[in-house]
């Protein structure tokens, strides 16, 4: 077993994973997860650069990280940067500054990459389990962009666009600093619009509705699972593989489209970093949902971050 820490750093958040893990049997223990919202893609869509303040809650996350990493002995760190570092202009700031707190560069992936790791994340453990039938269709939705990947024991095509629950809400919500709470019928549509010609996008080189399963990843997916299992509060157990219906996610969509600030806020199992952009990224679940014809999606905690601890676990071998 190989002792592994894998950092995922997206648009959002940024998340660690420690374990232990050996690619030649499939074992995998995890020993620690945590993620804090950052929110270092704040205004990179309209700037085009990282922002100070983003950089410095992002640092002051990866300080918190190199202690963890420390005690647990991790042989190996893996250190992967997703959206929003691959837009900024300034990203060599960012490299900089996490190779100075934790003695690793960070791969600023492409959007491939991106969903190729999603993939193994997502599925390495669904192998044995006969009932969810292949192939697979993975789709990551995270706060800058949006992975799909179709594939069975490997990956048959994989595309990322730039669709994501923070991009789609700064870009058509955000209103002199303000998000607009709730929004318009006029912002729905634009998101809408959005959303639309990001899958078109995806279809050219992933086909959509040619997948029997469709596995659903990261925190929007997670957070409308939640909402529909009715929790009172977060719990990973209670979520993985749980199975959320087309006609559950349509009608969350609606409430929370209808919702104010306070009324998301109150949702138990909702993270306070993901009240204003939730409804952008519901949207974007039910858009999928309809696109793909998917009667359900399988909701899975293991994600990129799971297939960068992997991969990294590998790259020790």
């Amino acid at each position: 077993m190989t002792r592994v820490a894998a950092i995922d750093c997206g648009t959002n958040s940024i998340r660690l994973l420690v374990a232990d893990a050996d690619p030649s049997t499939g074992e995998f223990a995890e020993l620690d997860r945590r993620m804090e919202i950052v929110r270092l893609g704040q205004g990179v869509d309209r700037t085009g650069r990282l922002a100070p303040e983003a950089l410095e809650r992002t640092f002051a996350a990866c300080r918190r990280y190199a202690e963890v990493i420390e005690e647990y002995g991790a042989r190996k760190i893996r250190f992967v940067a997703t959206s929003a570092s691959r837009d900024a202009e300034n990203r060599d700031e960012f490299v900089r500054g996490v190779k100075d707190i934790l003695g690793v560069e960070p791969e600023v992936i492409s959007g491939d990459q991106e969903a190729e790791f999603s993939f193994t994340g997502a599925t390495k453990e669904l192998a044995g389990r006969d009932h969810l039938a292949k192939p697979y269709l993975v789709v990551d939705i995270g706060g800058g962009s949006t992975e799909f990947v179709i594939g069975d024991d490997h990956v048959r095509a994989a595309r990322s666009v730039d669709m994501g629950c923070v991009r789609m809400t700064e870009r058509h919500l955000v209103r002199d600093g303000v998000v607009s709470d709730p929004p318009a019928p006029g912002q729905i549509a634009a998101i809408r619009a959005d959303i639309d010609a990001a899958l078109d996008l995806a279809e050219e080189s992933v086909p959509l509705t040619g997948a029997a399963t469709l596995v659903g990843l990261a925190g929007t997916v997670t957070t409308v699972a939640a909402i529909a299992l009715g929790l009172d509060a977060y719990d990973s157990a209670a979520i993985h593989h749980s199975r959320i219906s087309l006609d559950q996610v349509r009608e969350i969509t609606g409430r929370l489209l209808a919702s104010t600030h306070a009324e998301r806020a109150a949702i138990g199992a909702m993270h306070p970093g993901r009240v204003d952009v939730i409804t952008s990224g519901a949207l974007i679940l039910l858009a999928v949902m309809e696109r793909t014809g998917a009667r359900e999606v399988v909701v899975s905690e293991h994600d990129i971050l799971d297939g960068i601890a992997w991969h990294a676990a590998l790259d020790d071998e």
